[in-house]
């Protein structure tokens, strides 16, 4: 992992103003002369930088992220617990860290701060937009945000604006956390067992009933506690272990704020500033971002194409369906713009 210390303050969309603005990012490969060999990753709710350490046999030589021929490039978004000015960083401004009083951000604010690191990483081009679920948000709302700066872009199990669903699931979590009493409480584990239940339900739209079904079913007849039971509670804590409930909460916020159509004449025309070759790829079984969704953002974009990974893992298919992807990635990658 590196960081990148902005020199300026940071403005966000809301007009506040963060003091600083820490970027952690890593990056994989080589920029070659020409500088035309960049694929930037935009990574979703609770992973990291690290795209080769949450995303299987992608970043791996033969792969659609292969580091022998590509400069990839993930930034850990605003807001999140992995090295970027995230809720429990210190205000140099109180001397204490933020918590609770981190301002609100949106997924435009995620994006300016991509762009700053790509300025400041001497990259003007980039070759391919990769954007999986909430990373989707982001990479969709810079394609809007600066159509010039991509040849092709790539949206997974994604949208372009929070549906009512997707913020129902949100507010359901947000609702988790709330009802844990120590949430608000100045210490960097507030709101823990909230935050695991958050996660708990979270994980049921993500894997759905037949991710479920056909990985936690019990070998036993009748044991105590059944393997669905365990591996909530598992997921949860394991969560706890790794992320804060102020940046799981803010960030939920944050993405309930998504519509790439606000302030710019509404979706349709945002989209249609998008000149990037568009690959959007669903997922059979995902009932977050459900397939008809999926076709109807592509038939949104300007001579975009759909793509369908059969999967029984839902909207964790991405992650899960790696050989699917890397047929449909590669070829998209090396076509002609």
């Amino acid at each position: 992992m590196q960081i990148y210390d902005h020199p300026h303050s940071f403005r966000l969309e809301s007009g506040v103003q963060l003091p600083q603005l820490r970027i952690a990012y890593n990056t994989y490969g080589t920029l070659n002369e020409n500088g035309d060999n960049v694929v930037w990753v935009c990574h979703a709710l609770t992973a990291n930088s690290d795209v080769a350490g949450w995303w299987p046999h992608s970043v791996e030589r033969g792969r659609f992220l292969d580091p022998e021929k590509w400069f990839v490039v993930c930034a850990n978004f605003i807001g999140s617990p992995y090295g970027t000015t995230a809720p429990l960083h210190v205000n140099p401004l109180t001397g204490k860290p933020y918590y609770g009083d981190f301002p609100r951000y949106t997924i435009r604010d995620m994006v300016n701060a991509h762009r700053i690191l790509a300025d400041h990483l001497g990259i003007d081009r980039i070759h391919t937009l990769v954007g999986c679920s909430v990373g989707g948000f982001q990479a969709i709302e810079w394609a809007v945000m600066e159509p010039e700066r991509f040849d092709r872009l790539s949206l997974m199990a994604t949208d372009a604006v929070a549906t009512p669903w997707t913020i129902a699931i949100d507010e359901t979590q947000r609702m988790c956390i709330e009802a844990d009493r120590t949430f608000g409480e100045p210490r960097n584990d507030a709101g823990a067992a909230g935050l695991a239940a958050a996660r708990a339900i979270g994980l049921l739209s993500y894997r759905g009933p037949s991710g479920y079904n056909l990985t936690q079913r019990d070998v036993e007849e009748y044991p105590a506690p059944r393997r669905a039971v365990t591996y909530q509670r598992y997921q949860g804590d394991k969560l706890v272990k790794r992320f804060d409930a102020y940046s799981y909460h803010a960030i939920l916020d944050a993405f309930d704020s998504h519509d790439v159509g606000r302030g710019r004449g509404g979706l349709e025309a945002a989209v249609a500033e998008i000149r990037a070759k568009t690959l959007v790829i669903g997922l059979t079984t995902d009932i977050v971002f459900p397939p008809d969704d999926m076709r109807a953002l592509a038939a949104k974009i300007p001579g975009s194409v759909y793509a369908e990974i059969q999967s029984p893992f839902g909207h964790d298919g991405f992650l899960v369906e790696h050989e699917q992807l890397n047929a449909l990635m590669i070829p998209f990658m090396a076509s002609e713009v």
